[in-house]
């Protein structure tokens, strides 16, 4: 059982509370640009991805042409990953402890990333930032996108769940 888990079982008996928000799932969702073209820059995109969350990611296809960008309806687009149970809680234990601090100048993440069903979304510039990731090899850095699903009904019971998790916020 992951560290994670251990703690929201121990600390919050989800099974006597059923009105305590619980995690659902993570999506984790990482557009590839240009690198649509380019099938072993996509390979080792897939691979990377795969290191990080331990299963690999499906690539999603565009549902529209747009001339102006280049994009022809079901050309890949971007790869997505939906984690849930074990490996939910180990990645999010792994994220919030080792990858988030080593950020730059970070001083926590924003608490106004919350949408109004208590799901939170956090934008990471650079997917090399995990240790998973081998920066030597010359990966060329994309965007990424965390979004954490919970079943709080609001912003402020999803904050308390992620506070309660370790998740570092921003203080006021």
């Amino acid at each position: 059982m992951s560290r994670l888990k251990d703690k929201y079982i121990k600390g919050f008996n989800p099974k006597e509370d059923l009105s305590f928000p619980k995690l659902v799932k993570v999506t984790l969702n990482l557009g590839i640009g240009n690198i649509a073209k380019n099938a072993p820059a996509l390979e080792v995109l897939k691979k990377d991805i795969a290191a990080i969350s331990g299963q690999m990611p499906s690539i999603r296809p565009a549902k529209v042409s747009i001339a102006s960008f280049g994009i022809r309806a079901g050309m890949p687009v971007g790869l997505s990953v939906t984690l849930r149970g074990e490996r939910m809680y180990s990645f999010l234990d792994r994220l919030f402890s080792i990858v988030l601090p080593r950020l730059r100048d970070f001083r926590g993440i924003p608490t106004k990333s919350f949408d109004s069903f208590g799901n939170y979304t956090l934008g990471l510039a650079e997917h090399t930032v995990f240790p998973e990731i081998d920066t030597a090899k010359g990966n060329n850095p994309h965007g990424m996108e965390i979004t954490i699903v919970t079943t709080a009904k609001n912003k402020e019971d999803a904050r308390k769940l992620l506070e309660l998790l370790g998740c570092p916020f921003e203080k006021p």
